[in-house]
């Protein structure tokens, strides 16, 4: 079982940039950021205004109400929040681009593993409730005006935010009785499901997986939390330029929405069903920096490259996870520099965070699938908003142009701001 190689077939992603690779290629090939104003709700009384939003998501636009499958599905979009519609959608556009449909494999040898986070509620939800139980001064809550208008609050609206229903309703949609996982990691959350995905074929548990992550981080009460919370780039005048990763002068982070899933199968059943190979996973690593100091990730680094019996010498280039964040962007390029150690003025960088904001456990699929594209049109795209080098950030970011991709391999690399670390390696199918 040690032989059995991972591959990837079939890629779905709705992102601030775009929802189909076209799109998504153009926007990266032009430099053109996702990142505007927020539209979805009013946020004049916010610190921070902008954010990366799917414009023009209808999450029951895909679905085919004569298909008696996809009709129950679209029935269920009502009790679903958005975060887990994104990951629905995507799981379709995936499995579509794989040629993989409902019925034409054996629905006990594949499974679904998605990363996701705490879903904030709809305040429409309880609205009657929280009007009860207080008139916004300060002061303890009434719990009796609270338990008095429970009724008008709908008895299943909680399955709405419950972390695992994504991957649930893929699951249903799909009709994949394999292993099903969620990790609940925020925003490295898609990329660790990349490697359970990985290691689980590799054991010969599933012979393919859905895996990915889906998260909108700026509904009003996560807006609310991340601005209290979270060091939010105030950049509200010019939102396109606010995201800079590993720039001098970045503010802080941008927060994002999206969905994205990969279809990763054992390469032999692939390649049974005559598949189109994207690229093949080739190693994977997972650590926890405990300082932040970038030894965790070095290590994670270190042990993916073990994996895939390559070193940093055979890298075209590292696609980061850089929020744009000043404490955590210089912990990241300590780590990059580490375990690159002499190539670490060779290897260039891409960012992709100027383009998307924060995607949170969505972005590390989503940034794989940027990956995928940069090894499908042979060229790197730039990093944008990056201007000023940052002398705590000694990496060789790519800023200027497309840069012809011209190795097979490349490093995807993710964290969160508590120490999780991850990273895949990733080489172009020849």
């Amino acid at each position: 079982m040690g032989q059995r190689r991972t591959v990837i077939t079939g890629s779905g992603a709705l992102t601030p940039i775009g929802g189909d690779v076209g799109e998504i290629w153009r926007a990266l090939r032009d430099g053109a950021s996702g990142v505007g104003p927020v539209r979805a709700f009013d946020v004049s009384r916010f610190p921070t205004r902008i954010a990366g939003e799917v414009k023009g998501f209808k999450a029951r636009k895909p679905f085919d109400n004569k298909d008696p499958n996809e009709k129950t599905v679209g029935k269920s979009l009502r009790m679903m929040a958005r975060t887990i519609q994104l990951g629905l959608v995507a799981s379709k556009l995936a499995m579509a681009d794989a040629n993989l449909a409902r019925g034409q494999f054996d629905p006990t040898r594949v499974g679904v593993v998605f990363g996701s986070s705490m879903i904030a509620i709809d305040v429409d939800d309880i609205v009657a409730p929280s009007k009860a139980a207080s008139d916004g001064s300060p002061g303890p809550v009434d719990l009796l005006g609270w338990g008095d208008k429970l009724e008008t609050v709908e008895p299943t609206w909680m399955l709405k935010y419950l972390p695992n229903r994504a991957a649930c309703h893929v699951s249903i949609l799909h009709d994949l009785q394999g292993p099903s996982n969620s990790l609940t990691a925020d925003d490295v959350a898609s990329l660790l499901a990349v490697g359970e995905a990985f290691r689980s074929v590799e054991r010969g548990q599933a012979d393919a997986f859905l895996v990915g992550g889906s998260d909108c981080k700026f509904s009003y009460l996560s807006l609310s939390r991340h601005a209290l919370f979270l060091p939010l780039s105030r950049r509200n005048d010019q939102p396109e330029k606010a995201c800079r990763p590993f720039d001098r002068d970045r503010d802080g982070m941008v927060l994002g929405e999206a969905g994205a899933v990969l279809v990763v199968e054992e390469l032999g059943h692939a390649k049974k069903r005559g598949a189109n190979i994207r690229a093949e996973i080739a190693g994977y690593g997972a650590a926890f920096d405990r300082s932040r100091d970038g030894s965790g990730l070095a290590r994670a680094i270190l042990a993916a490259f073990g994996q895939a019996g390559v070193g940093p010498e055979d890298l075209d280039h590292v696609n980061a996870h850089a929020y744009g964040v000043p404490e955590s962007d210089a912990w990241e390029a300590r780590g990059l520099c580490a375990a690159l150690g002499r190539h670490a003025g060779r290897v260039p960088v891409f960012a992709a965070k100027g383009y998307t904001g924060n995607l949170g456990p969505a972005g590390g699929v989503a940034e794989l699938v940027f990956a995928l594209l940069a090894l499908d049109y042979g060229a790197l795209p730039p990093t944008i908003n990056y201007e000023t080098p940052d002398p705590a950030c000694p990496v060789v970011v790519h800023a200027n142009g497309l840069r012809p991709v011209t190795k097979p391999y490349v490093l995807k690399v993710g964290y969160t701001d508590m120490g999780q670390c991850a990273a895949v390696v990733l080489r172009k199918w020849d």
